[in-house]
């Protein structure tokens, strides 16, 4: 006799309840030991002990609660790593299980929606993206033929200083000018945004320069939208609406950009010949054995990474290595005594010479350790349950490694609060994540790509701005009376301009390039 379908229901319902009931009256599941960290309100977190600068805030906040602590931003769990220790384990001992980025508002609206370098989550396409700026883009091969143009840049940058001499002038001004002019030409193959070359589908050097600055900030912020997302669509803050406005500007300069570039390939065929980055990224598209399709947005996306990378973070150090200089002037003595002995007086600085350099090698380390560029590096994203240093870390946490406290451990750095650049004289410590101490690029597999050519012009930069020219603040300003505030972003630069005073320290032929 076959039982009815009402019966046969039944029986499949009460077998679901009864299992459903075994397994709820169970083993309960393992409770998890999170990292120590301040009690969290409810919607907010810890988002109420966040000031403007955040990484200050969580610098105080880890003096209480350790090397490794758990926030939550709103909805998300934040683990903070603030020691060396913390920082070889997320980067390097589970680099892959932290290898991923979490979602933004700046992710997904001004690197056209995740397709760049810096933002795309882990996966075939980043993994892609890199092996195209270890191979391709920043191969010390491609490098070392564009020194020519590094050197070009900077002997401008030099003369024009030469003629401004004895005149209050703003610094980062002419070092964001150097650096932009640079990669322009080693990204673009021109300076697009020179007035003399200009048209009116593109932007003024000044326009182009507040856009980078706009970029750093908008990609640093601490939005509200990011950590609550159902705030999202209110945009509190303003920054999305700031975010898509600056999308709409760099995606009308970099279509033009594309548009010239393509027209030279079509009318070449097959005698084209990459000249520049752009060249590279577009025959890489064209690419039909790539393991993922390179779009235009995502060669947009890419070109706007390099730009922004290696435009900001060069200037901003070598602003920042000044400002500590004219606060100490034994260190201004002690560099030009050095490079008078190894350069002498009747020559620029080459790349070639720094590592006949040590005191401005140490210089720049210095700088990096107490103002990184990237004061808790671009945040990642936990891809799969983990444990460190006995603490659970969910899958779905974001990362931060905090190198600004790294940077002032005292069971690290004597007098960590002090600028002293002797400290880094004969000790084998580099920026090049090998010495999690001093990680001003980060580490492990999202380290920056392009930290080589951020080096290189940062070192050379500096040589030879102390090599040529004497230094002094501006209106018998003093020393103690300069402002060392900072304003926090993706960069942290200078929160009021360095304006200073030059005059020339090198025989007058000298300046005569």
């Amino acid at each position: 006799m076959e039982a009815s379908p009402l019966i046969t229901y039944t029986l499949i319902i009460l077998t679901t309840l009864t299992l459903i009931i075994i397994k709820l009256s169970g083993k309960p599941r393992r409770k998890l030991n999170l990292p120590p960290g301040p009690k969290p309100w409810p919607i907010i977190g810890n988002l109420n002990l966040i000031g403007e600068l955040p990484h200050r805030s969580i610098h105080q906040l880890s003096q209480t609660y350790g090397p490794i602590m758990q926030l939550k931003f709103g909805s998300f769990p934040v683990v903070v790593g603030s020691s060396v220790d913390m920082a070889k384990a997320f980067l390097k001992t589970q680099d892959v299980t932290f290898a991923s980025r979490p979602k933004t508002a700046a992710g997904k609206h001004t690197t056209y929606n995740y397709s760049d370098i810096t933002w795309s989550p882990y996966g075939p396409y980043w993994r892609q993206a890199r092996k195209m700026c270890i191979m391709e883009l920043f191969s010390a091969k491609r490098l070392d033929s564009y020194e020519y143009i590094r050197n070009q840049e900077l002997k401008s940058l030099l003369h024009d200083l030469y003629d401004k001499s004895l005149m209050v002038i703003s610094l980062k001004d002419h070092l964001s000018t150097l650096s932009l002019n640079v990669i322009s030409r080693m990204v673009l193959g021109r300076k697009y945004t020179d007035d003399q070359e200009s048209d009116n589908s593109i932007v003024t050097p000044e326009e182009f320069k507040k856009m980078l600055d706009e970029l750093f900030l908008l990609s640093g912020v601490l939005n509200i939208g990011d950590s609550i997302p159902w705030l999202d669509f209110l945009d509190l803050q303003g920054y999305v609406k700031r975010m898509k406005k600056l999308s709409k500007k760099f995606d009308k300069f970099l279509e033009h950009v594309l548009d010239e570039h393509n027209e030279r390939m079509v009318s070449e065929g097959e005698n084209f010949v990459a000249k520049d980055m752009v060249d590279v990224l577009l025959q890489l598209a064209a690419d039909p054995n790539l393991e993922v399709k390179l779009s235009r947005d995502g060669v947009k996306a890419f070109t706007q990474d390099l730009i922004a990378g290696g435009t900001e973070s060069s200037a901003v150090t070598v602003e920042w290595a000044m400002s500590e200089l004219l606060k100490q002037p034994h260190i201004f003595e002690k560099a030009t005594e050095e490079l008078d002995q190894v350069i002498g007086n009747d020559r620029w600085v080459d790349e070639k010479d720094i590592p006949n350099l040590p005191y401005i090698e140490a210089i720049v380390k210095e700088t990096m350790r107490m103002h990184p560029v990237a004061p808790m590096l671009v945040p990642r994203l936990s891809r799969e349950d983990s444990t460190i240093d006995g603490y659970d870390i969910p899958a779905g946490t974001r990362i931060l490694v905090n190198v600004w406290t790294i940077g002032r451990d005292p069971t690290i750095w004597e007098a960590p609060n002090e600028f002293k650049p002797e400290r880094f004289i004969g000790k084998a410590i580099d920026v090049k994540g090998n010495n999690f101490e001093l990680l001003p690029f980060g580490a492990g597999r999202r380290m920056c790509p392009g930290y080589s050519l951020g080096l290189k012009v940062i070192q050379v930069s500096l040589a030879n701005l102390l090599h040529g020219f004497k230094w002094k603040l501006p209106h018998g300003m003093k020393a103690e009376d300069l402002n060392m505030d900072e304003i926090f972003g993706l960069s942290t630069p200078r929160k009021v301009l360095l304006e200073v005073v030059l005059e020339p320290r090198l025989p007058s032929h000298v300046y005569n390039v």
